[in-house]
């Protein structure tokens, strides 16, 4: 299995204590990874990180901010990392518009330490920065973004993204050319995926937290937009394409994987709505009340985004392993087996032991 590839190298981790970090972080570490973390305390209560006690699975952590570049720099060195997977970023639209400087700052002088770390450390490395599905120009098109697209972005949340795509762009250009691989041996790519869902988020703002808030709490949840509609995938199913990604860089070197790739749902799947997405998950939980927010003027989201994946399909062989309705059963059972005192860590490990059975690469 490609994912064997991982064994034994030394993998960091920004965004460790987030909800994806985490979750990478168990996955990698389950496949026998020697893995390192960089982040911030985790911000929620409860939290992924800690309920499926990932600390205790890591080679190493440093509890840092990636705006501090001294601080991540050294880290980079001490590691000497084989591969590094970059999630830690401002991750919400609408605390962007809270605090701009701080999206800004973080999401794209961030991603920029985190490369010039990279630029300094002087040894191979296979560098996969994850940004957004947002980091596109939403013009409205009913079919899928491509990686060839336009970089844009209506909120700060989203203009930020873009911004680090630009950047990305330019450290491969000016300092890692996949031309050169064989003399700097850097191999720099950026990946985009959607709305992602499963057990261990409690992210204020997020759709299936506040589903699971409201339910546990015996309260009725308020949705502002029950038509947005967004690419809705189950948080391994983009993890899976990191993986894939880092581990087609680390064993080929090959030039063609150094670039932009989309991790959405597979196009034919229909277009599910937030309101169909918690009738979903209140019915597979066996209760939950929900009311409509039409009233309120909100800030700007965009009402529909989602991405295409043929060229991961095609350039990677990935594909989507789980429809919605298998997401939806895995995340809302991992929720309410947790409340009912299942360990954290057993049910999320359950949950990529099952994942992997789909897996043919």
């Amino acid at each position: 299995m490609i994912f064997d590839t991982f064994k034994d190298k030394s993998i960091l981790i920004t965004g460790h204590t987030g909800f994806k970090g985490s979750w990478l972080a168990l996955w990698l570490s389950m496949l026998g990874a020697k893995v390192h973390g960089y982040s911030l305390p985790p911000n929620t209560e409860p939290n992924h990180y800690t309920v499926a006690r990932i600390s205790e699975l890591l080679k190493s952590e440093q509890s840092g901010d990636i705006r501090d570049q001294s601080t991540l720099s050294t880290y980079i060195r001490s590691v000497q990392p084989d591969c590094i997977f970059h999630l830690a970023a401002q991750p919400l639209v609408r605390k962007s518009y809270a605090e701009p400087v701080e999206t800004f700052d973080t999401n794209i002088m961030g991603s920029i330490h985190v490369m010039d770390a990279v630029r300094r450390l002087g040894k191979p490395c296979s560098v996969v920065m994850i940004t957004s599905d947002k980091c596109y120009e939403n013009v409205g098109k009913a079919e899928g973004y491509v990686e060839t697209d336009s970089m844009g972005g209506h909120d700060p949340y989203s203009a930020s993204k873009g911004c680090a795509e630009l950047s990305v762009a330019s450290y491969r250009r000016s300092f890692f050319p996949p031309a050169d691989i064989a003399k700097h041996g850097v191999m720099l790519a950026s990946v985009r995926a959607g709305n992602v869902v499963g057990g261990g988020d409690w992210a204020e703002d997020r759709i299936i937290p506040d589903a699971v808030r409201a339910v546990t709490s015996g309260r009725s949840l308020e949705i502002r937009s029950p038509n947005a509609v967004r690419p809705w995938q189950h948080v391994l199913e983009p993890l899976s394409g990191y993986m894939l990604l880092a581990a087609k860089m680390m064993q080929t070197k090959s030039a063609v994987y150094a670039d932009g790739w989309n991790f959405g749902p597979k196009e034919n799947n229909p277009a599910v709505t937030v309101a169909e997405i918690i009738d979903t998950f209140y019915n597979i939980w066996g209760k939950g009340k929900v009311e409509y927010d039409t009233e309120t003027k909100h800030l700007h989201e965009a009402a529909f985004l989602t991405l295409s994946s043929k060229k991961a399909e095609s350039g990677l062989g990935w594909k989507q392993q789980w429809d919605v309705k298998e997401t939806m059963k895995r995340t809302t059972e991992w929720y309410k087996n947790y409340y009912a005192g299942a360990d954290a860590r057993e049910l999320s490990l359950a949950d990529i032991a099952a994942y992997m059975n789909h897996l043919e690469y």
